[in-house]
């Protein structure tokens, strides 16, 4: 079989939360919640995973587009929610998310080790996610100190083409690294609209089932769990995933540099994403 060597794999673009950090993906899911909640209206953390994986405002809007969230806004403020309210809930957040998405950054296992192993096999390494920049501004420095350090990242608010399931957080990433062929980049994401925008940008893509926010489960809420319980989550997720057009679905980062070895001997054979 090929090797990262023989037929390289030129980069691979990861998200954050779901992804390298957050086991889970609580933080934003739960800042949703609250956010929410201040305002009078009871959202599920189920409702809040909805959307998840585009930028963060859009986030909301969706949220209130959904019937049941928009009667609850109705009822409590006698009107239809407008772009104020959208704007209002997103600014309700913000300070929200960036007081606690350091509580969240502890790296998923395996995810240091992963960086090392592409590095080691000369692979560039970009990052891109559904947080705006002020909250990636407090979360990469204490990422960075448990030694997750990409090349390069994109926030979710800083380019005026948009977001996910778009292609430009990628092809921004391509960009930054010198990229010479999307059809050898790789776009990891524990999201459907992460995985759509891999996709669109014409890379390879690897769904992350276990770790993201499809399953949802923290790490100590993963060991007590129901194993039935798990395994549903799980098989609902990679469904998603592999419905959103991802090339593989593992289970976390850790599995990763097994597919990026399989994904080039796919490439040493003519296939292409």
């Amino acid at each position: 079989m090929a090797t990262p060597q023989s037929l390289p794999i030129q980069a691979v673009i990861f998200d954050w939360a779901g992804t390298l950090v957050d086991f889970g993906s609580l933080a934003p899911t739960q800042i949703f919640v609250d956010a929410f909640a201040t305002f009078g209206i009871a959202i599920t953390l189920e409702q809040a995973r909805g959307p998840m994986g585009i930028s963060k405002r859009p986030h909301i809007e969706m949220l209130l587009a959904e019937p049941g969230i928009q009667a609850q806004w109705q009822q409590q403020f006698g009107r239809p929610s407008t772009q104020h309210d959208v704007d209002a809930i997103y600014e309700r957040f913000m300070p929200m998310q960036i007081s606690k998405v350091g509580d969240y950054s502890q790296p998923i296992p395996g995810a240091v080790d992963t960086f090392a192993w592409l590095r080691a096999h000369g692979i560039r390494i970009g990052s891109c996610s559904g947080y705006p920049r002020e909250v990636l501004d407090v979360l990469l420095p204490m990422a960075a100190q448990q030694g997750l350090v990409p090349d390069h990242v994109v926030a979710g608010d800083e380019l005026t083409a948009g977001g996910r399931p778009g292609p430009f957080m990628a092809l921004a990433n391509v960009l930054a690294l010198g990229v010479t062929d999307v059809r050898a980049c790789i776009k990891v994401d524990d999201t459907a609209p992460g995985i759509l925008e891999g996709r669109n940008a014409g890379m390879w893509t690897v769904g992350l089932s276990l770790s993201g926010n499809e399953v949802g489960f923290s790490p100590a809420e993963l060991a007590s769990a129901d194993p039935a319980e798990v395994a549903r989550r799980k098989a609902h997720a990679e469904t998603h995933l592999h419905n959103a057009g991802a090339h593989v679905v593992i289970d976390t980062v850790a599995d990763l540099p097994r597919i990026v070895t399989e994904i080039a001997g796919r490439m040493a054979g003519g296939e292409r994403p």
